[in-house]
């Protein structure tokens, strides 16, 4: 098993430290995210907290200070992760969402195998006896106000071999799916349709829909909400209908309303290296395809999901783009896909 070839490897933490990033995104918001530092035997692992509330990485640093968490001491991997389980990673506030808890953990678990990884003088590729392979990436942007199409016309004019993740919305026209449909460059829609009570919510719109599935034959639709309206629209179609908001674990792929063709896979939705390790292992023996996805991450979070995807799913639209492309205006001289490997890894990096 993936996780049984981490689980026993020894870490050393001496002390840690916290680090805010902080960016516009071409979202339309500022994104902040957290790097967490482990330090032990001359050695640093870092992971990335991609919590979305700002006021929470704050709050975590302000916190930290007066009350560290008991993270020094001798572990393996998997007795860290039982120590982590023990500690309020929130010091006592309740995040606005629960998964936060999950993406919190992954910022430390990860940290962790980084730090053990490099205190082994190993990588995470030679660790689990595989490859690292290039890594094919997607642009993911939402479209300007009014939504005609011209962000992913001006990047495609950049670079012509570009290809992308949009969110559609209602506001989308026939003209604005024709357009996109035209540059032969839409691999993933996003519907937003499992998020609730976030700013990113887009309710379940039968005519958005229809419009999404006949309008982008060939591309994968992610996170739709299935209702007696909507639900129709998607028979002969499920092999297209990708998950990504609702999976966190085996159990949540297992919930599914049918077995999945594909999933994204985001290591921070899952929390734990051994949730993250275990789900990829199911979908590899389950025949499901898998892409990579991030979380606007600002620093190493990024090159974990690289690794991730290197090593699991180099070949799929992954939602990882470098962090430039993350920027509210798009720009010239950035990296095209797929984005090779380091040639002399060290721990869970990846740059």
């Amino acid at each position: 098993m993936l996780y049984d070839a981490v689980a026993d490897l020894n870490v050393v933490i001496d002390e840690y430290d916290l680090e805010q990033r902080e960016s516009e995104t071409s979202s339309g918001f500022t994104r902040t995210t957290t790097v967490v530092s482990l330090h032990g035997d001359g050695e640093t692992g870092r992971g990335e907290d991609v919590t979305y509330e700002n006021e929470a990485h704050h709050a975590l640093k302000d916190a930290s200070g007066d009350s560290p968490f008991a993270l020094t001491g001798e572990f393996t991997i998997d007795t860290f992760s039982d120590r982590l389980s023990e500690i309020d990673l929130f010091h006592g506030d309740e995040p606005g969402q629960s998964v936060f808890r999950n993406y919190r953990r992954w910022a430390f678990e990860s940290a962790a195998l980084d730090l053990a990884l490099k205190q082994a003088e190993t990588n995470l590729a030679a660790c689990l006896d595989r490859e690292y392979d290039p890594v094919r990436f997607v642009v993911s942007t939402r479209l300007e106000e009014p939504p005609k199409g011209d962000r992913v016309v001006e990047w495609l004019e950049r670079n012509p071999d570009l290809e992308f993740k949009l969110d559609p919305i209602s506001d989308w026209t026939v003209e604005t799916v024709e357009r996109l449909a035209e540059t032969k460059a839409v691999r993933v829609l996003d519907l937003k349709g499992q998020y609730h009570g976030t700013e990113v919510d887009q309710s379940a719109d039968p005519e958005l829909y229809e419009l999404v599935i006949n309008g982008f034959p060939d591309a994968l639709i992610e996170d739709p909400e299935l209702n007696d309206d909507t639900r129709p629209l998607f028979e002969g179609h499920e092999n297209r209908v990708t998950w990504d908001y609702p999976i966190r674990g085996i159990e949540t792929i297992e919930d599914l309303p049918w077995e999945p063709d594909w999933l994204n896979i985001k290591p921070s939705r899952f929390g734990s290296v051994q949730s993250v390790f275990d789900s990829i292992e199911y979908c590899m023996e389950n025949g499901i395809e898998m892409y990579g996805g991030g979380q606007f991450e600002l620093d190493v979070g990024r090159e974990h999901l690289h690794a991730l995807a290197s090593l699991f799913y180099p070949d799929a639209p992954n939602d990882v783009a470098p962090k430039e492309y993350n920027k509210p205006e798009p720009s010239d001289g950035l990296p095209s896909s797929p984005l090779q490997p380091p040639s002399e890894p060290r721990g869970m990096e990846w740059n």
